[in-house]
């Protein structure tokens, strides 16, 4: 229960902070010219974004709140899953900025019918983007990073309980064995 308390005050926190970054973004930059911080390579620059990244899905807010419901139900689902030790912290972690940004984004949806965004990397002409962005993207890389490299397959069983499975068919397996060779 306390881990669960713990994430659920780490999602309240970072989608805390991804609110009051849009808040910052709507009082200071909509209407505003861009705000260069590192001239040439990142700036603030206000956009409201109707559909996702790139601009895919444009006014199709209702994909974007089913879709969300059932990321944030996966996200649940393996968050609950996971075993309680300190080797799938990291796991969890990632979990709760992803449960964090979709909410973020989420919240923009229902409230404004669009998302706000307003951080651009000029240098590369990447698309504008907010907090809840970075969590998802970020933690989505890490999440692949340790899925790939740190954790095995070991550890993708416990996490689904396909271990536990295994185990109990060849432990009837086993005891099936022993009876047939207990009765010759």
């Amino acid at each position: 229960m306390k881990r669960f308390l713990w994430a659920l005050f780490g999602v309240a926190a970072l989608t805390g902070l991804d609110q009051w970054t849009k808040q910052l973004a709507v009082a200071h930059l909509q209407g505003q010219p861009n705000i260069p911080i590192w001239d040439g390579v990142f700036e603030l620059q206000f956009l409201t974004n109707r559909g996702a990244a790139f601009g895919i899905f444009q006014n199709q807010r209702w994909i974007f709140l089913v879709t969300t419901v059932l990321i944030m139900a996966a996200l649940l689902w393996f968050f609950i899953k996971l075993p309680k030790e300190k080797r799938y912290l990291p796991l969890a972690v990632i979990c709760v900025a992803l449960e964090a940004g979709a909410l973020g984004n989420m919240i923009d949806r229902v409230r404004l019918g669009y998302v706000v965004d307003f951080l651009y990397f000029k240098l590369i002409d990447f698309p504008i983007f907010n907090v809840a962005d970075c969590y998802v993207t970020v933690g989505t890389i890490l999440a692949a990073i340790l899925l790939l490299f740190y954790y095995k397959e070991a550890d993708w069983e416990r996490i689904t309980g396909k271990a536990k499975k295994a185990q109990s068919i060849e432990t009837a397996e086993a005891e099936s064995d022993e009876k047939e060779e207990n009765v010759k």
